[in-house]
Protein backbone atom coordinates (compact mmCIF):
# COMPACT_ATOMS: atom_id res chain seq x y z
CA UNK A 1 0.00 0.00 0.00
CA UNK A 2 1.58 3.28 -0.86
CA UNK A 3 -0.10 6.16 1.73
CA UNK A 4 1.35 9.19 -0.02
CA UNK A 5 3.98 10.15 -2.34
CA UNK A 6 6.22 12.80 -2.04
CA UNK A 7 8.17 14.75 -5.23
CA UNK A 8 8.18 17.31 -7.95
CA UNK A 9 5.19 17.92 -9.82
CA UNK A 10 6.61 16.60 -13.29
CA UNK A 11 3.53 17.57 -15.51
CA UNK A 12 -0.12 18.51 -15.07
CA UNK A 13 -3.10 16.93 -17.45
CA UNK A 14 -6.93 17.36 -17.42
CA UNK A 15 -7.14 13.95 -15.10
CA UNK A 16 -3.91 13.54 -13.68
CA UNK A 17 -0.65 14.42 -12.61
CA UNK A 18 3.19 13.01 -13.00
CA UNK A 19 5.16 13.25 -9.44
CA UNK A 20 8.93 12.98 -9.75
CA UNK A 21 10.57 10.83 -6.94
CA UNK A 22 13.94 9.16 -7.26
CA UNK A 23 14.05 9.69 -10.76
CA UNK A 24 10.53 7.72 -11.42
CA UNK A 25 8.02 9.52 -12.38
CA UNK A 26 4.25 8.53 -10.98
CA UNK A 27 1.10 8.97 -13.60
CA UNK A 28 -1.63 9.78 -10.28
CA UNK A 29 -5.27 9.25 -11.60
CA UNK A 30 -6.98 12.60 -9.40
CA UNK A 31 -9.77 14.91 -9.42
CA UNK A 32 -10.41 18.29 -11.36
CA UNK A 33 -10.36 19.89 -7.62
CA UNK A 34 -7.31 18.25 -7.02
CA UNK A 35 -5.69 19.03 -10.55
CA UNK A 36 -5.96 22.79 -9.77
CA UNK A 37 -4.10 22.63 -6.76
CA UNK A 38 -1.09 21.17 -8.56
CA UNK A 39 -0.26 24.37 -11.09
CA UNK A 40 2.97 24.84 -10.44
CA UNK A 41 5.66 22.36 -12.36
CA UNK A 42 8.81 21.61 -10.40
CA UNK A 43 7.23 22.16 -7.30
CA UNK A 44 7.35 19.54 -4.26
CA UNK A 45 4.15 18.29 -3.35
CA UNK A 46 2.37 15.74 -1.44
CA UNK A 47 -0.19 13.41 -3.29
CA UNK A 48 -2.03 11.09 -0.83
CA UNK A 49 -2.61 8.08 -2.44
CA UNK A 50 -4.89 4.53 -3.39
CA UNK A 51 -3.39 1.63 -5.39
CA UNK A 52 -6.35 0.67 -7.47
CA UNK A 53 -5.14 -3.43 -8.35
CA UNK A 54 -7.97 -5.09 -10.90
CA UNK A 55 -6.96 -8.36 -13.18
CA UNK A 56 -6.41 -5.92 -16.02
CA UNK A 57 -4.22 -2.98 -14.46
CA UNK A 58 -2.76 -1.57 -11.62
CA UNK A 59 -3.26 2.49 -11.13
CA UNK A 60 -2.53 5.09 -8.81
CA UNK A 61 -5.50 7.14 -7.84
CA UNK A 62 -4.87 10.20 -5.13
CA UNK A 63 -5.47 14.10 -3.95
CA UNK A 64 -4.19 16.83 -2.28
CA UNK A 65 -5.64 16.08 1.06
CA UNK A 66 -6.83 13.13 3.37
CA UNK A 67 -9.98 14.69 3.31
CA UNK A 68 -10.59 14.11 -0.32
CA UNK A 69 -8.70 10.67 -0.66
CA UNK A 70 -11.08 9.76 2.17
CA UNK A 71 -14.06 11.19 0.13
CA UNK A 72 -13.34 9.17 -2.75
CA UNK A 73 -12.71 5.56 -0.68
CA UNK A 74 -16.46 6.07 1.31
CA UNK A 75 -17.74 6.85 -2.55
CA UNK A 76 -16.05 3.46 -3.81
CA UNK A 77 -17.54 1.16 -1.27
CA UNK A 78 -21.17 2.03 -2.53
CA UNK A 79 -21.76 -0.84 -4.92
CA UNK A 80 -21.78 0.44 -8.37
CA UNK A 81 -19.87 3.49 -7.99
CA UNK A 82 -15.90 2.53 -9.23
CA UNK A 83 -12.94 4.39 -9.97
CA UNK A 84 -13.56 6.55 -12.57
CA UNK A 85 -17.18 7.63 -11.29
CA UNK A 86 -15.86 8.15 -8.18
CA UNK A 87 -13.10 10.73 -9.66
CA UNK A 88 -16.04 12.15 -11.86
CA UNK A 89 -17.91 12.76 -8.97
CA UNK A 90 -15.06 15.02 -7.32
CA UNK A 91 -13.96 16.60 -10.15
CA UNK A 92 -17.70 17.62 -10.57
CA UNK A 93 -18.38 18.58 -6.60
CA UNK A 94 -15.76 19.84 -3.61
CA UNK A 95 -15.31 16.94 -1.50
CA UNK A 96 -16.99 19.00 1.55
CA UNK A 97 -19.97 20.41 -0.80
CA UNK A 98 -20.34 16.36 -1.36
CA UNK A 99 -19.97 15.76 2.42
CA UNK A 100 -23.27 18.35 2.73
CA UNK A 101 -25.43 17.28 -0.16
CA UNK A 102 -25.10 13.72 1.27
CA UNK A 103 -25.27 14.56 4.62
CA UNK A 104 -28.61 16.64 3.12
CA UNK A 105 -30.49 13.70 1.31
CA UNK A 106 -29.63 16.40 -1.78
CA UNK A 107 -30.44 13.64 -4.43
CA UNK A 108 -30.83 16.40 -7.11
CA UNK A 109 -27.49 17.85 -6.79
CA UNK A 110 -25.70 14.78 -6.41
CA UNK A 111 -27.46 13.60 -9.91
CA UNK A 112 -25.20 16.72 -11.45
CA UNK A 113 -22.25 14.98 -10.91
CA UNK A 114 -20.44 12.80 -13.97
CA UNK A 115 -21.99 9.44 -14.41
CA UNK A 116 -24.20 9.98 -11.62
CA UNK A 117 -27.96 8.68 -12.48
CA UNK A 118 -31.07 9.15 -9.79
CA UNK A 119 -30.90 5.56 -8.44
CA UNK A 120 -27.09 5.84 -7.65
CA UNK A 121 -27.29 8.74 -5.98
CA UNK A 122 -30.29 7.34 -3.95
CA UNK A 123 -27.88 4.57 -3.18
CA UNK A 124 -24.62 6.48 -2.16
CA UNK A 125 -27.10 8.94 0.35
CA UNK A 126 -28.45 5.95 1.60
CA UNK A 127 -25.20 4.21 1.93
CA UNK A 128 -22.70 6.85 3.13
CA UNK A 129 -25.14 9.44 5.09
CA UNK A 130 -24.28 8.23 8.85
CA UNK A 131 -20.75 7.61 7.46
CA UNK A 132 -20.68 10.93 6.47
CA UNK A 133 -21.55 12.84 9.37
CA UNK A 134 -19.76 9.93 12.16
CA UNK A 135 -16.40 10.35 10.19
CA UNK A 136 -15.47 13.01 7.68
CA UNK A 137 -12.90 15.69 8.78
CA UNK A 138 -13.91 18.57 7.62
CA UNK A 139 -10.48 20.61 6.60
CA UNK A 140 -10.71 24.64 6.47
CA UNK A 141 -7.61 25.20 4.28
CA UNK A 142 -9.99 25.05 1.21
CA UNK A 143 -12.07 27.07 -0.56
CA UNK A 144 -15.27 25.83 0.04
CA UNK A 145 -18.10 25.46 -2.79
CA UNK A 146 -21.99 25.10 -0.87
CA UNK A 147 -24.49 22.98 -3.29
CA UNK A 148 -26.52 25.41 -5.09
CA UNK A 149 -29.25 24.81 -2.69
CA UNK A 150 -27.47 26.84 0.07
CA UNK A 151 -27.67 30.39 -0.39
CA UNK A 152 -28.61 33.34 1.82
CA UNK A 153 -26.45 34.47 5.15
CA UNK A 154 -26.46 32.99 8.98
CA UNK A 155 -29.76 30.75 8.15
CA UNK A 156 -28.57 28.70 5.46
CA UNK A 157 -24.61 28.85 6.73
CA UNK A 158 -26.26 27.28 10.04
CA UNK A 159 -28.16 24.22 7.81
CA UNK A 160 -25.07 23.42 6.25
CA UNK A 161 -22.93 23.60 9.61
CA UNK A 162 -26.05 20.88 10.33
CA UNK A 163 -25.56 19.16 7.55
CA UNK A 164 -21.75 18.91 8.27
CA UNK A 165 -22.13 16.94 11.24
CA UNK A 166 -22.06 19.69 13.82
CA UNK A 167 -25.19 20.09 16.63
CA UNK A 168 -27.29 23.15 15.92
CA UNK A 169 -26.22 24.28 19.41
CA UNK A 170 -22.68 24.45 18.30
CA UNK A 171 -23.31 25.56 15.30
CA UNK A 172 -25.55 28.53 16.56
CA UNK A 173 -22.71 29.27 19.24
CA UNK A 174 -20.48 30.27 16.78
CA UNK A 175 -22.65 31.77 14.26
CA UNK A 176 -23.65 34.61 17.34
CA UNK A 177 -20.09 35.75 17.26
CA UNK A 178 -19.71 36.53 14.23
CA UNK A 179 -21.25 39.50 12.19
CA UNK A 180 -23.07 36.93 9.30
CA UNK A 181 -24.62 40.20 7.60
CA UNK A 182 -22.21 41.81 6.02
CA UNK A 183 -20.55 38.27 4.72
CA UNK A 184 -21.54 35.31 2.45
CA UNK A 185 -22.30 31.91 2.81
CA UNK A 186 -19.29 30.76 1.71
CA UNK A 187 -16.94 33.21 3.63
CA UNK A 188 -19.11 32.22 6.85
CA UNK A 189 -18.89 28.78 6.64
CA UNK A 190 -15.46 28.48 5.90
CA UNK A 191 -14.87 30.98 9.32
CA UNK A 192 -17.34 29.11 11.52
CA UNK A 193 -15.32 25.74 10.67
CA UNK A 194 -12.01 27.43 11.64
CA UNK A 195 -13.71 28.15 15.07
CA UNK A 196 -15.36 24.72 15.63
CA UNK A 197 -11.74 22.84 14.73
CA UNK A 198 -10.35 24.65 17.76
CA UNK A 199 -12.99 23.77 20.10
Amino acid sequence: MIEFIKGKLHHVDVDYIVVENNQMGYRIFTSANSVSDFDTLGEDIVVYTEMIVREDAISLVGFSTKDELHMFRLLTSVSGVGTKVGIGILSSIHYISLAAIIASNDVKSLTAAQGVGKKTAERIILELKDKIKKTMAISSDHAIEMPSAVGGNGSDALEALIALGYTKSEAQGVLKRMDVDSMTVETIIKTALKELMTQ
